[in-house]
């Protein structure tokens, strides 16, 4: 078998690359920033991905000291993967390539996406200065995946798992929720198709949606 290729180059970006650079690697992470997730759960959300190379990009990962694997205690017992401490600290790193990438003129706002990209791109678009006085907190329920939003001085919190006492509850699809904030699905619209139920202040949904505008997008370069 042909070993991993590395850089062998002492810059420190290079090697942050030979640790994470590899396909998928990133995505893993990603899929890992809102908690802990058994190997099945992983491959739902990246469908792309072949068990065999999830083993892997698993294996490189856990050996770097990025990412660890635990037993859940009694009654689940079941085991599954998370990030280390330090590799938490991708975190920053992740959004930001998100971030960045929201402006590629090329990037498809219809395709298919799953909840734990939604979140993390929800993280990387959040204007602070459009949620000036906003205080709520939002039960946003996504088929199985149930996430706490938090919005509070001007700060965007999300976590896996279900809130107590919600200003307003969610129920929808990652797909549905991206059409809706980035491309021209309307409220009405997707309560009609019955892929959006409200339990709450319709205003306080509506002024969700607007927490997360799309920059500019990069232009595109002509040819010479």
């Amino acid at each position: 078998m042909v070993g991993k290729r590395k850089y062998d180059d002492g810059c420190a970006v290079a090697h942050g690359l030979d640790l994470v650079g590899e396909r998928w690697m990133l995505l893993v992470v990603r899929d890992l920033l809102l908690g802990p997730k058994r190997f099945t759960d992983l491959r739902i959300g990246m469908p792309g991905i072949s068990p065999d190379v999830l083993t892997q990009r698993l294996r490189e990962l856990t050996q770097t000291g990025i990412v660890q694997r635990r037993k859940l205690p009694a009654p689940a017992g079941s085991w599954v993967y998370e990030l280390t401490e330090w590799g938490m600290q991708l975190e920053t790193i992740v959004i930001q390539v998100g971030r960045w990438a929201s402006r590629s003129p090329t990037l498809r706002h219809d395709a298919e996406i799953s909840t734990d990209s939604l979140a993390l791109s929800l993280k990387a678009l959040f204007a602070p200065h459009v949620a000036t006085g906003l205080q709520a907190i939002i039960a946003l329920k996504l088929g199985e995946d149930q996430l706490r939003i938090e919005i509070a001085d001007s700060q965007f919190h999300i976590t896996r798992k279900e809130p107590s006492n919600p200003d307003v509850i969610i129920h929808t699809d990652p797909n549905t929720l991206a059409a809706l904030l980035h491309i021209d699905l309307s409220i009405s619209q997707a309560l009609k198709a019955n892929t959006l139920t409200i339990e709450g202040p319709l205003h306080l949904f509506e002024q969700f949606l607007t927490l997360f505008p799309l920059p500019q997008p990069a232009p595109l370069t002509e040819p010479n």
